[in-house]
């Protein structure tokens, strides 16, 4: 289902406090203004104004299931302040930020009482962020809530779990990917892959039984392959996936109706491990989420963050011990672009989001400024580009990358690339506020060939001109044994057999 912008344009007073131009501009994109930038420039308005006791402080807390609580804070300007605007926008956005990347059912709010009643009635079925009302119940199956605290004692504190999974596929294992046209299957033994295989299916399909039987048979008939008793699954979904392995919000199945859904996808990777292959241990998350584990095993060390430029932006991260944060990491949900004219997002009523930036939708929407010959039904405005659908967008991508081949073109088609690593360098620094990096991993369809290193450079260059404490951060691409069974082996060594 395509979302229509409905994201009320930032005032004027708001522009004056956030809006700002990169030390490192993306070539085809002049009016970029990262969030983190935006976010930088209001602070340093906050210190300037501080001294005249115009500014207070508004802490806010997003809760998720296993008691687990994000808790942050922002300085904010007082109502009767110019600055009030851009105060509100920011504290929006900035929870927005905070319930893509970790998840959540209730928002807590403790601060100036203006401020609060105004992001508690954004935070409303009738509000800015509707959809993130409407939507996080769906993953959670828990009713969204707003609750203003009066005293800062009452206000959850921090609270965060990692998650540990297995990183040896040892004995007999199988393990899955679902994709959006097909099932991925792997045979490993010890270590080593015996065998994989790609089941077509169609996701549109609106009947669960047929999914679960097309990923029931893909696993069976991969399982034969091994030669002893499956003692194992591992596996990886878009969309979020539960702790326990329930397929909370997978967009592999956007057409089963939501009843049908809870009681029937909600549980379908255990219904399948007990049903089907005599409940053995199975362990499934995010498919960004094993972008990130195999990324630490190849690289050797953990604080890497995973990002995969593919028909969206699939991301994770693991911590210096190579464990799982238990966040849902939609990042292709964040707000990424303050841009008053930026992109719109086709899956969010949003404008800037980072799905625009870090995926192939990024590339397609530069094309024509890049020099690259389009049809009319891949031009940027055309409706084709601004719907759902992937394919279209897969069609223009390859044209870019046979551009790039051309030496009469590949001067201006290039400035697609460095744009996007501009994008990816900016992104990075704003992951950075709440995670501890020192690897990026990048893969994905966006990065292949000499735009990937492209990419790398102006990422680079970005953190030295404008993050020069993060210049140590270390850019990674997989190896050919990633890219070949990496992730599979990564995924089969999920469930730990006792």
């Amino acid at each position: 289902m395509v979302q229509t912008c409905t994201d009320p344009m930032m005032s004027e007073k708001a522009m004056k406090y956030l809006l700002t131009r990169p030390a490192v501009p993306a070539p085809l994109d002049p009016n970029f203004c990262p969030f983190v930038l935006a976010k930088r420039k209001y602070m340093k308005h906050i210190a300037d104004s501080a001294v005249k006791g115009s500014v207070s402080e508004l802490q806010f807390v997003v809760q998720r299931p296993g008691d687990c609580f994000g808790r942050d804070r922002l300085p904010v300007f007082a109502e009767t302040h110019e600055g009030y605007a851009a105060s509100l926008f920011l504290a929006g956005e900035a929870i927005r930020y905070m319930i893509w990347q970790r998840g959540g059912f209730k928002l807590f709010l403790y601060g100036p009482s203006k401020i609060c009643e105004d992001l508690k009635a954004a935070y409303s079925e009738t509000g800015k962020y509707a959809f993130e009302v409407k939507t996080m119940p769906k993953i959670y199956a828990t009713p969204w809530s707003v609750d203003i605290v009066s005293r800062l004692e009452d206000l959850p504190l921090n609270k965060e779990v990692p998650v540990v999974c297995g990183k040896v596929a040892s004995g007999c294992r199988i393990a899955f990917d679902l994709g959006k046209s097909d099932v991925k299957t792997v045979a490993v033994k010890d270590g080593e892959v015996l065998d994989s295989a790609e089941t077509e299916w169609d996701v549109t399909n609106p009947d669960p039984q047929y999914h679960y039987d097309v990923i029931v048979k893909a696993m069976k008939n991969t399982a034969a392959k091994l030669p002893g008793a499956l003692e194992a699954i591992g596996g990886s979904a878009t969309g979020a996936v539960s702790a326990d392995s329930e397929a909370t919000w997978c967009d592999c199945f956007p057409n089963v109706p939501p009843d049908v859904y809870k009681k029937k996808v909600v549980p379908i990777f255990n219904d399948i491990a007990k049903n089907e292959f005599g409940g053995v241990p199975i362990k499934v998350i995010n498919d960004g989420e094993v972008t990130a584990v195999a990324g630490g095993q190849m690289v050797g060390e953990g604080c890497l963050f995973g990002i995969s430029l593919g028909s969206s932006e699939g991301s994770g991260y693991v911590d210096k011990d190579g464990n799982l944060t238990g966040w849902i990491n939609e990042n292709a949900y964040n707000p990424f672009d303050l841009n008053p004219e930026g992109p719109a997002n086709v899956w969010s009523p949003h404008r800037g989001d980072a799905s625009m930036y870090l995926g192939q939708r990024a590339a397609t929407r530069l094309a024509k400024k890049g020099g690259v010959d389009l049809p009319e039904e891949m031009m940027p405005e055309h409706p084709n580009m601004n719907a759902a659908s992937h394919v279209p967008h897969a069609q223009c991508l390859k044209k870019i990358q046979a551009a790039m081949k051309d030496p009469e073109k590949e001067p201006q088609v290039a400035k697609i690339y460095q744009s996007i690593g501009v994008y990816l360098g900016y992104a990075v620094a704003q992951y950075c506020e709440y995670l501890d990096i020192k690897n990026v991993l990048i893969l994905g369809r966006v990065t292949t060939g000499h735009g990937g290193e492209i990419m790398m450079e102006y990422a680079r260059k970005v953190l030295q001109a404008d993050f020069p404490e993060l210049a140590h951060i270390k850019f990674h691409t997989p190896t050919e044994h990633m890219k070949r069974v990496g992730q599979c082996v990564a995924a089969a060594a999920l469930p730990e057999v006792k």
